[in-house]
């Protein structure tokens, strides 16, 4: 386990170690080192659209849907597995920033946080 320097949440340097967790005496806080690595990767803030693994997504894409989805105002859902080809990105204020087609139900928009890269 690598030794982190300082407190994530005050930046004290008086933090010690307790077996797998890390804790600063001045806050209270209390941490794991693979957390903190963790955290400092899903911190990407880029302005690209990326999937539930973190792959940029493009137009033109295929991407499979990772969550059984239900839509609303309806009683069909999209089934996890499902293969959505030619997908078009766009800025959806509420999370929906994919825009596609599905056989079956039709357009419909998608948050990429439920889809993976095909």
């Amino acid at each position: 386990m690598t030794n982190p320097t300082n407190c994530p949440t005050c930046n004290s340097e008086n933090i010690y170690s307790d077996g797998n967790l890390w804790i600063c005496p001045e806050c209270g806080h209390e941490w794991s080192a693979h957390a903190v690595a963790v955290e400092a990767t899903e911190e990407v803030d880029d302005g690209l659209i990326r999937d539930s693994n973190g792959n940029v997504l493009t137009d033109g894409d295929s991407v499979t849907v990772i969550k059984e989805l239900r839509i609303k105002g309806s009683s069909n859902v999209v089934k996890v597995g499902t293969k959505v080809k030619n997908i078009r990105l766009v800025d959806g204020g509420d999370g929906h920033d994919i825009a596609c087609k599905i056989d079956g139900i039709g357009a419909i928009n998608l948050k990429s946080e439920f889809v993976r890269k095909a």
